[in-house]
């Protein structure tokens, strides 16, 4: 590991997403740059703990139960044998890959990549702690925060033995007899349906009245109707009020919206209730910058903080909290600390829930125009009339369309089928664009293809 040395150019805390795309950005453009981050190689939550290695065993999950669905195809399988170790040795085999050549690309960009953390001494210094015990300041011209998130826990809850947040589910440790989700958003019914696939009866509850909390009704009622035959049980309107590790297990207390009381043992819990920036570390009270009241940190269209030489990005600087958000955020920072002109400014961010459907949508969202009062036109198609669904095997998916009835703009896209994920940058490309409906229709999409979907449901603003 390299010397702490006195002084840099630009320093980035935090080599996620954000983080080590700004750093490349930015050394590209001529910057000495200086990264700083606990892990061996770049990657971050996203890359070690999140996105990758739960997208792994999502294909895992996906490889199962299409064995399991074949048979009415005119195809039978064996019932599948698993081998936990070699599924997790793949797994893990990817992050290695994939971290493994951020790193290489940090040694080709001659970068200082420092392992350890870091804290504002004042808003030109930080007090450097690395891996191997070595403590030194760091003076810096500018500074990007991109220290991203971690997960939240129930008031009073510790997490190791039975009962783990989504980094402890990842490490695949065993596939337990039965397991609870608590959280009914992205990241429980991602694992939960990992897990499930895996041989787990799994429960998720949730203390909202639905699924995937902020998402359309319609999209989410497609995804829970499979979901409804995969878990043993959805719980909706209810809280834990009670989590005891026992020796064979976690017994736990339920309260429903009625305030009646149960009681259930599970092998394993997950909490899966979301995340929460890691900006209360930092020493950014030695400094001008104030958190908001959630602990994010305000950012401009620069993504200026209150100290205008530094920089904050990704999860620290406010929802959504996705990767692709904060690469798009951290090549804004990159090029304004380089003395180029940018600004972050998307008509769109997509959002993606990798569940079996996908879920995927872009740019407003019916839920919202209606919490807006905001008058909008919408068209719908079920997938179920779609040649190349068909030919999967498969009959669930919708496709919808949100439109601006004064003008006919494209607001929305919202999608939910396999393959969801795959189909949702077209949109936000035509979203973009400031594309119309007849846009959609005048383009000439493949055949037969799910992105189909997207014309014909654009010609049916047109019918009549």
């Amino acid at each position: 590991m390299p010397a702490i040395p006195n002084k840099s150019q630009l320093v980035i805390i935090g080599a996620g997403p954000g983080g080590y795309s700004a750093a490349f950005r930015a050394a590209e453009l001529g910057l000495q740059v200086c990264l700083i981050d606990p892990e061996t190689d770049p990657g971050g939550v996203c890359l070690y703990r999140g996105c990758i290695p739960s997208k792994a065993l999502l294909h895992v999950a996906r490889v199962i139960t299409e064995a399991e669905e074949s048979a009415a195809l005119g195809v039978t399988f064996g019932r599948p044998r698993l081998d936990i170790d070699r599924i997790r040795d793949w797994k893990n085999g990817v992050i290695a890959q994939l971290t493994g050549g951020l790193g290489g690309r940090v040694a080709k960009l001659k970068l200082t990549h420092l392992q350890g953390t870091a804290r504002f001494k004042d808003s030109r210094t930080l007090v450097v702690k690395t891996v191997d015990g070595a403590e030194g300041e760091l003076s810096f011209e500018q500074a990007i925060l991109a220290g991203g998130s971690r997960p939240v826990m129930l008031p009073g809850v510790q997490t190791g033995g039975r009962i783990s947040d989504s980094s402890g589910a990842l490490e695949l440790a065993e596939v337990p007899q039965s397991l609870l989700v608590v959280g009914g958003g992205y990241i429980g019914l991602e694992l939960g349906s990992v897990y499930a696939a895996l041989g787990s009866q799994v429960s998720v509850v949730e203390m909202t009245a639905g699924l995937l909390p902020g998402c359309d009704r319609d999209l989410v009622s497609v995804l829970k109707r499979r979901l409804e035959k995969q878990f043993s049980e959805i719980l909706l309107n209810t809280r834990v009020t009670g989590l005891k590790e026992q020796k064979n297990g976690v017994a736990v207390s339920f309260e429903d919206q009625k305030g009646e009381r149960s009681d259930k043992h599970f092998a394993r819990v997950l909490i899966a209730i979301g995340r929460r920036p890691n900006s209360d570390n930092l020493g950014l009270d030695n400094t001008a910058i104030k958190l908001d009241e959630k602990g994010f940190v305000p950012v401009d269209g620069q993504q200026r903080t209150a100290e205008r030489h530094i920089f904050a990005i990704g999860d620290l600087a406010g929802e959504p909290m996705l990767a692709h958000k904060a690469t798009a955020e951290a090549h804004v920072a990159a090029a304004v600390a380089a003395g180029q002109k940018a600004v972050f400014e998307p008509r769109a961010i997509p959002a993606v829930v990798f569940t079996d459907p996908e879920i995927a949508w872009c740019g407003l969202t019916e839920t919202a125009a209606r919490e807006q009062k905001r008058k909008v036109k919408t068209a719908k198609m079920p997938w179920r009339g779609n040649g190349r669904t068909l030919t999967l095997g498969r009959d669930d998916g919708m496709t919808k369309l949100i439109i601006d009835p004064e003008n006919d703009r494209l607001l929305g896209v919202g999608l939910v089928g396999p393959g969801a994920g795959e189909l949702i940058a077209e949109a936000v490309l035509a979203l973009e664009m400031a594309a119309t409906a007849e846009d959609l229709r005048g383009t000439i999409h493949p055949h037969p293809t799910l992105s189909e979907t997207l014309y014909e449901t654009a010609q049916m603003l047109f019918k009549g």
